[in-house]
């Protein structure tokens, strides 16, 4: 459980005058919730990692896929086929998968941002960590696949 410390007095504790076993269980009550409410974050981030990434391999598979099939059609039939709308839908796909990342990442950093304007806390935050190692991985891939399109060899 987080070690949490109320920015904030509460007021109506002032004015009630709990006893101290009653204030006690009010601050370890609201330390729970600060603590759930922390985990609830880290859990919608991770959702966004999944989405992002699902989006980033299957746009990579369908932009690899697709470039194999048009060498081998190349090497079969000697016309060069021109197939570009699939690496567009690929590489669609893979820039809807970073700014999945991206929209995941700022939506966690408000989030535990508002609750450390009114608790104290000290969490690791892992899954931001991983968010942001994939979120460079999906730029890398997303800007190889650009210079690959565009002929950039």
């Amino acid at each position: 459980m987080l070690e949490i410390i109320q920015k904030e007095p509460d007021m109506a504790n002032e004015k009630n005058n709990l006893p101290g076993e009653k204030l006690q269980s009010a601050i370890d009550s609201t330390a729970m919730a600060v603590d759930r409410t922390v985990m609830a974050a880290d859990r919608s981030l991770m959702a966004w990692v999944r989405t992002g990434l699902s989006l980033i391999s299957f746009g990579f598979t369908i932009y690899k896929f697709l470039e194999n099939s048009n060498k081998q059609l190349l090497a079969v039939s000697k016309i060069p086929v021109d197939i570009s709308g699939p690496e567009v839908v690929g590489l669609f796909m893979v820039g809807m998968g970073v700014l999945s990342l991206i929209m995941g990442t700022i939506e966690n950093v408000e989030t535990i941002m508002r609750l450390r304007g009114r608790y104290e806390f000290t969490r690791t935050r892992y899954s931001l960590f991983m968010a942001a190692i994939l979120t460079i991985f999906g730029i890398v891939i997303f800007l190889g696949i650009v210079f690959q399109v565009k002929g950039i060899r």
